[in-house]
């Protein structure tokens, strides 16, 4: 076996996945994935733009999707979640005068809170999780948004059902005998995102556009 299929066999923990490819991070989604720069602008401009608007973003990395929202409501009060220490601290130096509040840790664990938020978001970041692990993710941002909340999902998801039970019959094979969370692709269908999302007790779930496997998604509270 080669050493490139070796590696492509070999799952890696989602942190050190990320941290390992810290300097080229933002260079890389920007520009290997098609329609970033348009995504994530358009996810922005999704988000509260009135002054003192909180948001929770979820699974941030560098922050992204915060070079656009700052742009656009610099008084935001955004609380970022990731994995990444390193990430982390790229991201409070990149967006010190704005004063984001940082956890680290994995969203599924860390408590959320009730009706702290005018927003959540997550780009490129939960298309490694099956549906069964969403739902109750999903039911706790639901919680903890205000009525009238939003949550803004960007990510890549599968055109067909054959496409995603492809992907989770890797991780199968891969994860077999491994327990934590592990850098492996296995997005959802847009319908089936959805669903996941309604069944989590959000409403008028919408897609607001696709960008080659990338969609964005609105739920309301």
């Amino acid at each position: 076996m080669s050493v490139q299929k070796e590696m492509e066999n070999t799952p890696e923990e989602m942190a050190e996945f990320f941290e390992s490819r810290l300097d080229i991070y933002e260079e890389h989604q920007m520009n290997e994935i098609a329609g970033a720069a348009e995504f994530y602008r358009r996810t922005a401009e999704l988000l509260p733009a009135q002054a003192g608007a909180a948001a929770l973003d979820l699974g941030c990395g560098t922050g992204l999707e915060l070079d656009f929202y700052y742009a656009l409501n610099p008084f935001a009060r955004v609380t970022c979640i990731d994995l990444s220490e390193k990430m982390l601290a790229k991201l409070r130096m990149k967006f010190q005068k704005f004063a984001p509040q940082t956890i680290c840790g994995s969203y599924f664990s860390i408590p959320f809170g009730e009706d702290k938020y005018d927003a959540a978001v997550s780009v490129e970041s939960l298309h490694h999780f099956s549906f069964e692990e969403k739902v109750p993710l999903y039911q706790k941002v639901h919680s903890a948004l205000r009525t009238g909340g939003i949550f803004v999902l960007t990510d890549y998801l599968e055109d067909t059902e054959e496409e995603s039970r492809a992907a989770f019959a890797r991780r199968a094979r891969l994860l077999a005998g491994r327990a934590g969370l592990y850098h492996i692709d296995t997005p959802l269908t847009v319908a089936r995102e959805s669903e996941a999302l309604r069944q989590a007790g959000f409403s008028n779930v919408r897609e607001y556009g696709r960008w080659n496997k990338t969609s964005i998604l609105l739920a309301v509270r």
